[in-house]
């Protein structure tokens, strides 16, 4: 899953211009805006990219409820670099009154992970989230382990990751998706207070000849079906996933892939499609604004809201995917 993520292990030192220092937000005595209404809006942002400052000022964080940094993972031995850029999000975000939570893991996890959650070493890791949650004034931890890194550890790194969060009154939350469900157990399960359904790539780059769509509708409602019925898991835990990107699918098995602020200004009549033709024969596949506002009426009925992966790919007015999610929510 998350073939597009590029993973990298340090964050560089990133001052954000126009951010505040977090205690200077904090003792402003700010009203922050309220989450929005009773639904979770759960949106991915990629930290480790070098247009940061310029993609969050296109951000709307008055329209999320909880935001999650991706992907901050440990070097191989288990530590955490120090991230300057991290304080300021989070405080930007907690002044919209947005909580925030730390994504580890990711599609391309570094492949000496798995040996940072054997017996010997997983207790060093959990402590050093425990230090990293403090130090940053996070809410919470976002656990997105997928495929192969759901191993015979799994269950017990999230205990522990439990026993930490929760005495702190802090968030712990998991990207699931369906294909790998059934390693999933349920005691872990049973210890995330909400998980993120990965409702997309269903197809991508790893299938090229396997084009089509990777996200369709009916993929939201099986997934639904699965976690909520199949794994017994309440709405109040569910956030079905959304993605603000697509692949194209061409000639000699090629796949390129766009996002859709990309997709609206290239293809400005197509933002309410959900594929369009490409200059080289081929086909791009995506959600367009009536697939995700309906994405968004089905996860008002049968889960607690969405997630967005990820909200740097989103178009701007009027195109905007994030409003015309927020649109639907505040409708009811």
């Amino acid at each position: 899953m998350r073939f597009r993520i590029l993973l990298s292990l340090v964050l560089p030192v990133l001052v954000l211009p126009g951010f505040k220092n977090s205690t200077v937000l904090e003792q402003s005595g700010a009203n922050p805006a309220p989450a929005p209404g009773p639904y979770k809006v759960v949106g991915y942002l990629e930290v480790n990219r070098p247009d940061l400052p310029a993609a969050l000022s296109n951000i709307d964080f008055r329209s999320l409820s909880h935001l999650n940094l991706a992907f901050v993972n440990p070097d191989s031995t288990g530590a955490f670099a120090d991230r300057p850029a991290v304080r300021q999000i989070v405080a930007s975000a907690h002044a919209a009154g947005v909580k925030v939570l730390m994504s580890i893991g990711g599609g391309e996890i570094p492949r000496y992970f798995a040996g940072l959650l054997s017996d010997d070493k997983r207790p060093a890791l959990v402590r050093s989230i425990a230090t990293l949650v403090d130090q940053y004034r996070l809410d919470g931890i976002d656990v997105d382990l997928e495929g192969s890194a759901i191993d015979q550890h799994y269950t017990q790194f999230v205990t522990e990751l439990a026993s930490i969060t929760g005495p702190r009154g802090k968030l712990l939350t998991a990207a699931v998706a369906t294909p790998y469900g059934a390693n999933t157990p349920d005691a872990a399960l049973a210890k995330f207070d909400f998980v993120n359904i990965m409702s997309y790539d269903k197809t991508g780059p790893w299938r090229p000849a396997d084009p089509g769509p990777h996200a369709p509708y009916d993929m939201a409602v099986s997934d639904l079906v699965y976690w909520g019925t199949t794994r017994s898991l309440p709405k109040s835990k569910m956030t079905l996933g959304l993605p603000f990107y697509g692949y194209g699918f061409g000639p000699g098995n090629s796949v390129s892939d766009m996002n859709f602020s990309q997709i609206a200004a290239a293809y400005p009549a197509a933002v309410n499609e959900d594929q369009v033709g490409l200059p080289n024969g081929g086909t791009m596949y995506y959600n367009g604004i009536a697939t995700i506002r309906k994405k968004t009426a089905l996860a008002m009925q049968q889960a607690d809201g969405v997630m967005i992966w990820e909200l740097t790919q989103d178009a701007p007015a009027p195109n905007s995917l994030l409003k015309n999610i927020r649109d639907v929510l505040s409708s009811e």
